[in-house]
């Protein structure tokens, strides 16, 4: 055993030397090992069959936010993986950045239209707004407010043309956050627009999008009013079948979770007023069939993040 404890850790160590660590951010071995043993023991530590994608593994990263300087810790945090709709936070960030510069305002009308108007059913069936059709009205703090709480695909290809891809991505390259880059909208690739017919698809990894959510928590996001307008969408999530099933009901869970085919994900910002961390978690199994393991995947790493700091 604790020789395979050793080989997890050499892993770890050469993966986060990948990249620069994130500013602020100090690595922790001994939670990636921790974390690592909790994976390990609900099976999800494995290759998983892809279909056509191949095979792909888990990517996962805790930041405890608890002491005196963050810790980083995780599982393949820097494999890239595909996000779903997680990676509608990074379309929120470039639309909350170009209000805060001026550029428009939440206020701001814009007409839905087509090709992006595309959902014929909701993706959370209990949220009473009707769905887009085309030629609504409707203001971009509506459309923010869809895409990041109901994860509505219509409201983010409106705001991924507002925002523009090349402006998203340049926010992503500040942060260095290269991989994550958002190539497509929420459509058929035959509907894309010239030059994004063949572009690869998009990626990231736990790394990247838990480096998001802890900017988000520190108002680190661009600026303090963007970070505390992210975090506000991220409060009003309204899917909570993932992470936050596993937490008690004294948590604040500020998150964006995403699904699709074999991938199932959440990231976002655990906070009951003494317990604190961002966790962001990429599974590359179908939903239907993860939901058990991802609620105890959830409640473990709370308790392993109370008993850490003695909470």
């Amino acid at each position: 055993m604790k020789r395979s404890l050793t080989i997890v850790v050499l892993i770890i160590g050469i993966a986060f030397g990948q990249s620069a660590v994130p500013s602020g951010l100090k690595i922790d071995d001994s939670l990636s090992v921790q974390l690592h043993e909790i994976v390990a023991d609900l099976g999800l530590d494995k290759d998983f069959d892809v279909g056509e994608d191949g095979v792909e593994q888990i990517s996962l990263a805790v930041i405890d936010l608890n002491g005196q300087e963050p810790r980083l810790g995780g599982v393949n945090p820097d494999n890239f993986i595909y996000p779903a709709s997680v990676y509608k936070m990074y379309v929120a960030a470039e639309v909350l950045n170009q209000i805060s510069q001026g550029k428009y305002k939440l206020t701001t009308p814009i007409v839905a239209d087509s090709p992006n108007v595309v959902d014929r059913s909701k993706e959370i069936l209990h949220d009473p707004r009707p769905l887009l059709v085309e030629g609504d009205t409707v203001t971009v703090g509506y459309l923010l407010d869809l895409m990041i709480t109901r994860s509505d695909n219509s409201a983010a290809n409106c705001l991924i043309d507002l925002a523009k891809r090349e402006n998203i991505n340049d926010l992503i390259h500040r942060y260095r956050w290269q991989g994550s880059e958002v190539t497509r909208k929420f459509l058929k690739r035959k509907y894309e627009d010239p030059g994004y017919e063949k572009i690869r698809g998009t990626e990231t990894c736990a790394w990247h999008s838990a480096e998001f959510m802890y900017r988000v928590e520190t108002d680190q996001l661009v600026n303090p009013w963007v970070s505390k307008q992210m975090k506000s969408y991220l409060g009003r999530q309204l899917d909570i079948r993932k992470l936050a099933a596993g937490l008690p009901e004294s948590v604040m869970f500020y998150h964006k979770t995403g699904w699709f085919s074999y991938w199932t994900n959440d990231v976002g910002i655990v906070d009951n007023g003494s317990v604190r961390y961002v966790i962001a978690c990429f599974v590359p199994i179908e939903e239907e069939l993860v939901m058990d393991k991802y609620k105890e995947l959830s409640a473990r790493i709370f308790k392993l993040m109370s008993q850490r700091n003695n909470r």
